[in-house]
Parts: C-alpha cells; sequence; structure tokens
C-alpha cells in the first residue's frame, strides 16, 4: 500500500498482467452472499415505493402521511451510515453486517404485522438503521476482501449490477407481487433472505482485523449524524430553522475533526481528491437520475396518460436492459482508468437527459424516450460503479469501513434531496410540461456542469499519470479464501 505522500490522486490503470483476474471458490460464496445482501435492500426499497399507497391505507396512514414512509426510512439510513461504516472498521466489520440483518429482520415483521401508522413508521425507521449499519459493513467487507485493483473492479461492477437490478426487479415485480398477495409481503419478502444471510455469514466470513484501541470520536459522531439528519428533515420538509442547524452541526464537526485525536473522519482523508471528488459525483449521479426517474413518470402518466403499469414497463426495461453496464464498467476502469469512466459515464447520463427537456405531450414522444432511457441508465450504471471505485481507492484496509461509509452515505442522500429539489423546480411553473420541462433542464445543467469539476479535481497533480497502486493488504476473509482453489469468473 502507497504511502499517503506517494498515494495516487485518481484510480489508475492497473498494471497489465499475462492472466485474468481470478475469484477463489470460497470467495464467490463470500460474494453471494454479501451482494445478495445488497440486492434484497435495494428490492426491498423498490417494491415498498410501488406498495405506498396500499401501506398507508392499510395503517389508516393519509395521503399526506404517506411521503414520511419513506422519510422514516431515508433519514436514519443517510444520517447514521458514515458513523456506522466507522464503527465496522472499530469494532468488527462482520459484526456490525450481522447485527444489521437481524435488525432488518425484526424490523421487516414488524412492518409487515403492523396494524397502525406508528407502528408501521417504527418499521421503516429501523429499516433505515438496518440499511445504516449492513450496507457500509458489506461492502467495506467486499473491499478488503478483494485487493485493490482490476479484481476488486470487477466485484465492485457485479456489485453496481445487482443494485441496479434490485431497483428495476422491484419496480417491475413490484407492482404485480402487491395486488396478487398484499403490501405486506414488501416487507415479509426480505425475512427469509436475511435469515440466509445471517446463517451462513459466520462460517464464511472471518472477523476483520480491528485497532489495539478502540475509541470512537462521540462528539465527531453526535455533530455529523445530527447535522445530516437536520439537513435532510429542511430538505424533504422545507424547513429553514432545520436547516441552519444542519449546516451549523456539519460546521461543528469539521471543527471537531481537525482538533480531535481520533477523528470519526480525519481531515486528511476527506481532502484527498479521490474521496472528496469521488463523492461530489456519486452525489450527482444519485441526486439527479432518480429525479430523472420521479419527473419522468409524472410526464408518462400525467402529460401522455400512462397507467401506472404501463408507467412500469417503459422505466423498468431499458433499466433492466443496463444491468450490464455494471460488469462491463468493472473491466473498463481497469483499462482507462476510473477517472475517464467516471466523467464518461456522468457526461453519458446528463447528455441522454437533454432530449427528454424538448418532449411535447404526444406519445410518440416515446420514439425519443425510450432510447435515451436505455442510454442514460448505462451511463448512470456505469458512473456508479466509477464513483464506488475512485472513492474507496489509495486507502489503507483499516480505513475501508469509513470510505465505504461515506460513498453510500452519499448515495443514500442524494437519493433522500434529488427528487424535492428537482419537484420543487418543477413546481415553480403553473402547467405541468412546462415545470418538467425546466427541472430536466436543470438535471441536466448540473450533471453536465459536474463533469468538468470531476475531470479537473481527479487530474494528476503532477502533472503526468501516477504509477497504479498496490495492492492493498488483503482482510481476514481474503486470507482464508486464499487457500482455497481458484477458478476463473
Amino acid at each position: 500500500m502507497p504511502t499517503e505522500t506517494t498515494k495516487p490522486t485518481e484510480t489508475t490503470k492497473p498494471t497489465e498482467t499475462t492472466s485474468p483476474p481470478r475469484i477463489g471458490g470460497r470467495q464467490r460464496l463470500i460474494l453471494l452472499v454479501l451482494l445478495g445482501a445488497g440486492f434484497t435492500l435495494s428490492v426491498d426499497f423498490s417494491i415498498l415505493n410501488v406498495a405506498l399507497p396500499m401501506a398507508g391505507e392499510g395503517v389508516g396512514l393519509g395521503v399526506d402521511g404517506l411521503p414520511w414512509i419513506t422519510a422514516a426510512y431515508a433519514l436514519p439510513a443517510a444520517g447514521f451510515t458514515l458513523v456506522f461504516g466507522r464503527m465496522a472498521d472499530l469494532f468488527g466489520r462482520r459484526r456490525l453486517f450481522l447485527a444489521g440483518m437481524a435488525l432488518l429482520t425484526g424490523a421487516s415483521l414488524l412492518g409487515g404485522f403492523a396494524s397502525g401508522p406508528e407502528t408501521l413508521l417504527t418499521a421503516r425507521a429501523l429499516q433505515g438503521f438496518a440499511t445504516a449499519m449492513a450496507t457500509p459493513a458489506a461492502l467495506s467487507l467486499i473491499t478488503s476482501t478483494f485487493a485493490e485493483g482490476p479484481l476488486r473492479e470487477r466485484v465492485l461492477g457485479l456489485n453496481g449490477a445487482l443494485l441496479s437490478a434490485g431497483f428495476t426487479v422491484g419496480a417491475l415485480v413490484g407492482g404485480a407481487l402487491v395486488s396478487l398477495l398484499s403490501w405486506r409481503a414488501a416487507f415479509f419478502i426480505n425475512v427469509p433472505v436475511a435469515v440466509a444471510v445471517l446463517l451462513a455469514t459466520p462460517t464464511l466470513i472471518g472477523e476483520s482485523s480491528r485497532p489495539a484501541r478502540l475509541r470512537l470520536d462521540l462528539p465527531g459522531a453526535v455533530t455529523v449524524t445530527g447535522g445530516l439528519l437536520a439537513a435532510i428533515y429542511a430538505v424533504i420538509e422545507r424547513n429553514v430553522p432545520a436547516a441552519v442547524a444542519g449546516v451549523l452541526l456539519l460546521a461543528a464537526f469539521w471543527v471537531i475533526e481537525l482538533r480531535s485525536p481520533a477523528p470519526l473522519a480525519p481531515v486528511r482523508i476527506l481532502g484527498r481528491p479521490t474521496v472528496k471528488w469521488g463523492n461530489y459525483a456519486g452525489l450527482v449521479v444519485f441526486a439527479m437520475e432518480p429525479a430523472m426517474i420521479f419527473l419522468t413518470t409524472l410526464y408518462l402518466q400525467n402529460v401522455l396518460g400512462f397507467s401506472p403499469l404501463a408507467t412500469g414497463l417503459v422505466l423498468g426495461v431499458p433499466g433492466l436492459a443496463s444491468v450490464g453496464a455494471g460488469v462491463i464498467a468493472g473491466r473498463v476502469i481497469g483499462r482507462f482508468g476510473g477517472r475517464a469512466v467516471l466523467t464518461c459515464g456522468l457526461a453519458v447520463q446528463g447528455l441522454a437527459t437533454l432530449p427528454l427537456v424538448f418532449l411535447g405531450a404526444d406519445r410518440t414522444a416515446l420514439a425519443i424516450l425510450v432510447p435515451a432511457l436505455f442510454i442514460g441508465f448505462f451511463g448512470h450504471v456505469t458512473s456508479i460503479v466509477a464513483y464506488t471505485v475512485t472513492g474507496t481507492s489509495g486507502l489503507p484496509n483499516e480505513e475501508q469501513g469509513l470510505a465505504t461509509g461515506l460513498t453510500l452515505m452519499t448515495q443514500q442522500v442524494a437519493i433522500t434531496i434529488g427528487i424535492p429539489i428537482l419537484g420543487s423546480v418543477a413546481a415553480t411553473q403553473s402547467v405541468e410540461l412546462t415545470g418538467i420541462r425546466l427541472a430536466l433542464g436543470v438535471d441536466v445543467a448540473v450533471t453536465l456542469a459536474s463533469v468538468v469539476l470531476v475531470w479537473f479535481g481527479l487530474r494528476p497533480r503532477d502533472g503526468s499519470r501516477p504509477a497504479a497502486p498496490g495492492p492493498a493488504a488483503p482482510g481476514p476473509a481474503a486470507k482464508e479464501a486464499a487457500a482455497s482453489p481458484s477458478a476463473p469468473v
């Protein structure tokens, strides 16, 4: 692992090898468990969005309260991910992963049996906590199991593909599942998978190594969590006092990190170009594309008059086709580097949205919309993989929980704030189609401007392409898996 002074400022092209990267048999099982858990969480999130009206009606929650089914999940999922990511480094990644999956099991059962709105919202909040615990721990187990380089890039590509597939499958299957069974199925579907993960993990995955002196930066944890919760609440509810409180708490967090002897998120890490610009790109990727999907849903149903089922097909089929981008992206990053692939994917996402700004009220617009969605989703998934690789590269094994916590926190915050912000932009116009066009125009402008910022932010600081980083120290799971037979992927 390079020292701090020689770490590269971007994900770089790895040294050419004579044989393709290989994944051992035991590593395949580890991937099955960890990626399966992430896939389940993304399916659950997507299915429950489809089930919102029925779930609200089932527990007596009015239309005005429906957004809180989503917000109750989003607030803890976004606010606590960074803290739990660092706790995974300090107290054990497998331990936190198992705790998160156990909490998910209990919360899903609670939500499935809910008879009132208070129980349902409590279950959703607990699911958000479970996501904040399990996802950074799982991702850091992946990045510490597979050494930095081509193999990790391929694995993170699979992770991105499965997450995209999970959201898409949830949207396509959710309506049918909920209609045939009940909205409660959106909760119960998690239970068998979570139980299987809980049973398999102890025998497959070893505990990560921990620092000799365990110490959590409690003031940093309190201020960053409180600041994120206040800021996200301010966006959802358009609450100015909450926004002010969020800014003040996050500023206090920065001051604390500068002075703390054992900071939650060391400033030297936050200031690294790969971490800083990788996470900025992730914020744009996850804020703009879900907001585009939301606006497109309004366009299809309210302007073109499509049914929810037809809308799901229009959005879901291109989404399924784009899953292959995750597999391809992991290989392409190894050849061209994270900087090139990240900016290219982000540019494709933005340029594919541009034609949507000019769509009219005629159904012939589908001839432009559907191909644009295919292309845009491909760029979106490519960007997800590239920003994850970039944001977790060049850091030692003991800081992978923090790095993955940052990338996942960015993802959760972006998903939560993107739709309210662009939805507010659209609401400034009296004609719905005009508002949708305006908001999509803002989407394009922000995305393409960010391409330029990320390209220059990740440029090599010495004017030349830096050397490829050496392999990261393998974690316990990697050492254990190394003893098993290997086979080509």
